[in-house]
């Protein structure tokens, strides 16, 4: 937590002063409970015990002043810190590459993202702050015992360890049912999360009942271990707190046997008594948050855990630049290239993959499914590396380029095309975030996106809901090709841009994206060769080599794979 405390120390610094005021004022009041007493009770004196009272009332207001600030400045931290922890988890999240999340369940990561953060965000300003006040009070206390009676204090200090014992070993416990908890309740979120997305799914096979006891059975085992960490909490609190005041009625007993003897006076007694009730409320307090600053620990755990995850693309140290303006042609090349994706290292998907792309050339990529065309576009976005050969683009290696300069000189569409909560038009913006409306308005009109959005109530400025739930779906493989030619990128990567299309969507479409093409670098994944024939080039693609490639009619004769997928659509 500290590196996230550390550009906010003067406000630490403000709350630390209060906290001196505040504790100051109310160890303060423990002497002049004493004076009460002795210089005004037992000596009769009226005037005294009126000043004693002044100074009490003042040392009160003092320690509302020391309360407001400490309280002020802490709950301000508080609330920066966990906005820079969100931040610093949301930003990490944003450079791993999607093997992170083939591994990862997003329900897990949003958990870590809000509920542990949230976590934290109650702990650090009410527990930590209170554990804190507790803490010099407690140290506070022990020293104005040692001025009232340091004979008492022996007995005290001979206490402290009976209580301190059950608060290390009953936190261990529940600093691991934290972990635990939050755990599980990562697991319920996840499993929420799928269902609802897939509830179009759950509901056409009639799951519903299915779906509630999975995740009520996540939910009782997370109920089931809340109860059990709650439970080690209030017995850690029960037994601190008859241990504390059990001393403290010890105390008081041989305390008054003191006074009755003329050892001590009955203000010394009356003061001791208030600090040691104090010092034994203090470990009472702590060690009831301490449970909940164990909770954190295990919160706390989770986030570092996520913020140590490494990120599999590493970014140059010293970044070759890419050519720009003109010079920026998609010129691309695959030299001899392996790769296995992580979760299937086993599986070769690219083996011995060599291609060359020209400038400005359309490519089709065919083949059957699995053969390992989409694997190429995750190696040009550099998603993925390598584990042999090399890529690279205007003559750059790809790991020697920027990675963001590398990835703005692609415009991609794929074949489940991703919408974003928000209008057309910020969909359609995401490819140029500084286009102007006309700008939007005529790539919309390219990819004939006006034809539908005229009929939507806001037109383009209609809201679509998250991940586009208002749009069908050849409609929202229109607004990704919108987006796709507003960003006016180098090299165009459709990844079976028109598979949701219906037949005259698909010819108006497909004439914008060879419109288009004409002035970019385009490759083309595509199952329906109907879309493809007129490429400058197809290549066919078989467990990961490339098997064959020309034009689609000499395709026809040269490649019995090409020909058996052809002849296989003209028959259907």
């Amino acid at each position: 937590m500290w590196p996230f405390v550390r550009p906010y120390w003067r406000r630490v610094v403000w709350a630390m002063l209060g906290l001196a005021l505040a504790a100051g004022a109310v160890l303060a009041i423990g002497e002049g409970l004493k004076r009460v007493i002795d210089q005004g009770f037992t000596a009769g004196s009226a005037g005294e015990l009126d000043r004693i009272l002044m100074i009490m009332v003042g040392l009160a207001l003092a320690q509302g002043v020391g309360v407001y600030v400490r309280y002020s400045n802490i709950a301000w931290v508080n609330n920066r810190v966990v906005n820079d922890i969100r931040q610093k988890i949301y930003a990490h999240l944003l450079t791993l590459s999607p093997a992170f999340f083939e591994q990862q369940r997003v329900g897990d990561v949003l958990s870590r993202l809000s509920n542990d953060t949230q976590v934290l965000e109650g702990v650090v300003t009410s527990a930590f702050s209170f554990a804190l006040r507790n803490a010099v009070l407690l140290l506070g206390g022990l020293v104005m015992l040692a001025i009232t009676s340091p004979k008492l204090l022996v007995y005290v200090l001979f206490g402290i360890p009976l209580v301190i014992l059950p608060v290390v070993l009953l936190g261990r416990k529940v600093r691991k049912l934290a972990k635990q908890s939050q755990d599980r309740l990562a697991d319920a979120m996840a499993r929420g999360d799928e269902t609802i997305h897939a509830v179009r799914t759950v509901q056409a096979y009639a799951r519903e009942d299915f779906e509630q006891k999975r995740f009520s059975d996540r939910i009782n085992e997370l109920f089931i271990n809340a109860v059990e960490r709650e439970r080690t909490s209030a017995s850690l609190a029960a037994v601190v707190i008859v241990l504390a005041f059990t001393a403290v009625s010890i105390i008081l007993w041989i305390g008054g046997h003191e006074v009755l003897a003329g050892q001590m006076t009955a203000g010394q007694l009356s003061a001791f008594v208030f600090y040691a009730v104090m010092v034994a409320t203090a470990v009472g307090a702590i060690s009831e948050v301490f449970g909940q600053l164990k909770r954190a620990s295990g919160a706390s755990e989770r986030i570092r855990e996520l913020l140590a995850t490494p990120t599999a693309i590493a970014a140059p140290t010293h970044p070759v630049a890419l050519p720009i303006g003109k010079l920026a042609r998609g010129d691309i090349v695959f030299d001899h290239v392996t790769f296995s994706y992580p979760t299937r290292p086993q599986s070769e998907a690219l083996t011995d993959f060599s291609l060359a792309i020209k400038p400005g050339e359309v490519v089709a990529l065919v083949g059957p499914s699995g053969a390992g065309k989409s694997t190429v576009f995750q190696l040009l976005l550099r998603f993925y590396d390598p584990q042999a050969g090399a890529i690279s683009i205007d003559g750059v290696d790809v790991k020697s380029a920027d990675l963001n300069a590398l990835r703005e000189r692609f415009a991609l569409v794929s074949q489940d095309p991703v919408i974003f909560s928000g209008s057309v038009a910020e969909n359609v913006r995401y490819g140029d975030l500084q286009a102007s409306d006309a700008d939007v308005r005529a790539a919309c009109a390219a990819a004939h996106v006006t034809e539908f959005a005229n009929a939507l109530p806001s037109g383009l400025d209609t809201e679509l809901g998250e991940r586009g739930v208002r749009l069908s779906g050849g409609q929202r493989q229109r607004v990704a090709i919108a987006r796709a030619i507003l960003a006016n990128r180098p090299v165009l990567l459709l990844d079976e841009a028109t598979s949701a299309l219906d037949a005259e969507s698909e010819v108006l479409v497909t004439d914008a994206i060879a419109r288009l093409a004409r002035k970019h670098t385009t490759l083309i994944i595509a199952h329906r060769l109907s879309t493809v024939q007129s490429a400058d080039r197809i290549v066919v693609i078989d467990e990961g080599r490339v098997v064959a490639q020309g034009t689609h009619a000499e395709l026809m004769q040269n490649s019995p794979l090409y020909n058996r997928l052809a002849s296989l659509q003209l028959q259907k």
